[in-house]
């Protein structure tokens, strides 16, 4: 592993789930020299779990619907995904992800299948997704789902073909990293 050395780190906004740090640092050239002193920022919001479920009984895809405040200004808003949450400190990916399906779709998932780990802004964020595959049966589904109400969230279940998935994924119209990995992923199973 090539070598960073860190000459200075500091924390420049803490509140809730959102951490800014800035860091000075040199870091080990590909010509095996030290770069230059260089300051970095690094926008640190924890782990997320995320998954792609598919419903044996229907025959569909169930994903989600939900307003993403930070797509407003460029479009579209509100965003078609996958189900996903934040890790909380201790709990692993897996339970998160069992959370996280219960109260946004209100279905119990007894089986995962892993399909990849992966950084979503890696220039400037730390964050990584675990995405995950689960299929599920009609009574699997204990629960109204919508989203945990003390987090203002207002989820919609969408479920789709795998027709009218394909058809979303050729149109350009699924807009988020995560579901497209996911999307593609399934569709390279098929």
């Amino acid at each position: 592993m090539r070598k960073v050395d860190i000459q200075q780190q500091r924390t420049t906004f803490d509140e809730k789930h959102f951490k800014i740090q800035e860091a000075t640092l040199r870091f080990e050239k590909f010509n095996g020299q030290m770069s230059e002193p260089v300051q970095r920022l690094v926008f640190e919001r924890g782990d997320s779990a995320a998954a792609l479920l598919f419903n044996r009984d229907t025959q569909k895809v169930i994903l989600i619907n939900q307003f993403r405040y930070p797509t407003y200004e460029k479009g579209p808003g509100w965003l078609t995904e996958v189900v996903a949450g934040s890790i909380n400190e201790n709990e692993q990916p897996e339970a998160c992800i069992r959370r996280e399906i219960y109260e946004e779709i209100g279905y119990q998932v007894h089986d995962l299948t892993y399909i990849a780990t992966f950084y979503v802004s890696p220039g400037g964020s730390s964050e990584r997704i675990i995405l995950y595959y689960a299929e599920v049966g009609n009574a699997d589904q204990v629960a109204a789902g919508g989203g945990a109400a003390g987090e203002h969230e207002d989820i919609e279940q969408v479920e789709l073909s795998l027709n009218e998935l394909w058809s979303l994924l050729e149109q350009g119209k699924i807009n988020d990293a995560k579901t497209l990995i996911a999307v593609q992923w399934l569709q390279r199973k098929q």
